[in-house]
């Protein structure tokens, strides 16, 4: 299976994907490739910038988290 089969099964599934799940779950480390992929391939994917707290250092830190394109169920 390819990654970006791989991460459009994930959206279906869970509804949203980040980094750090792609990279966990899927073993992709470059997850906003595989996003402009899929957007070439025709897909429109919502996304929104999410800023919290990390744990070990206590700084912000920004991600992406991309959602679940409209019409893949």
């Amino acid at each position: 299976m390819k990654q970006t089969e791989a991460i459009l099964n994930y959206m279906n599934t869970y509804g949203r994907i980040t980094p750090i799940d792609a990279l966990r779950e899927l073993g992709c480390f470059s997850l906003a490739a595989r996003i402009h992929d899929l957007e070439q391939q025709g897909y429109t994917i919502p996304r929104r910038t999410v800023t919290q707290v990390g744990r070990k250092t206590g700084r912000k830190v920004r991600f992406t988290e991309y959602r679940k394109p409209n019409g893949l169920d």
